[in-house]
């Protein structure tokens, strides 16, 4: 399973251009999701997560990895990626680990918004960003992510990322807001 993970990141288009390209997007993502998940917050603590599990990192998938990735290579990578190619990536990635939509059972969905912390921008005059998550209970896997937009609130979104995900025929947990007459 993890080198179909692999394989799919591989799939994301790469923004940066061909020449001089030295890390390959797909390990370079799979490495910064191992070391996030494994407590890394910056892209320092990325970089050195992959300097001391190279060896690891190499066996496990075949990176070939005979040096790693600066921590400034990796920012230059991960601020390039188009966020919703990533998505996309991610919720065929869940499709696969859930088995795809099961018409014979119901499953249960909870949806749920989250204002980010830190991502406003006084600046930019930015609001902080809302996103919307879709949660299977019975396979514990999160389906999707849904930016509300600042003109919109989670009803819309919600309505929107169940007709997008195809959960329809699921039974959902959402938040009172969600409780009116007319949905």
């Amino acid at each position: 399973m993890p080198h179909e993970f692999l394989a799919l990141l591989m799939a994301i288009k790469d923004p940066r251009r061909a020449q001089g390209k030295k890390w390959q997007l797909g390990p370079v993502l799979l490495a910064t999701i191992l070391a996030i998940v494994s407590g890394a917050t910056s892209y320092r603590k990325v970089h050195r997560f992959i300097e001391t599990h190279r060896r690891k990192l190499n066996d496990a998938f075949g990176f070939g990895w005979k040096a790693v990735p600066a921590y400034s290579a990796v920012r230059t990578i991960l601020q390039g990626l188009d966020s919703a190619e990533v998505e996309r990536v991610f919720r065929i990635h869940a499709a696969a680990l859930s088995g795809g939509a099961r018409p014979d059972a119901a499953g249960v969905v909870a949806i749920d918004g989250k204002t980010l912390r830190h991502s406003f921008d006084a600046f930019n005059d930015r609001k902080a960003a809302h996103v919307l998550n879709a949660f299977a209970l019975d396979d514990a896997l999160i389906l999707g992510h849904l930016d509300v937009g600042d003109k919109s609130n989670e009803i819309p979104a919600a309505q929107a990322m169940i007709e997008e995900l195809g959960l329809e025929g699921r039974i959902f947990t959402l938040d009172a807001m969600h409780c009116q007459k007319n949905i």
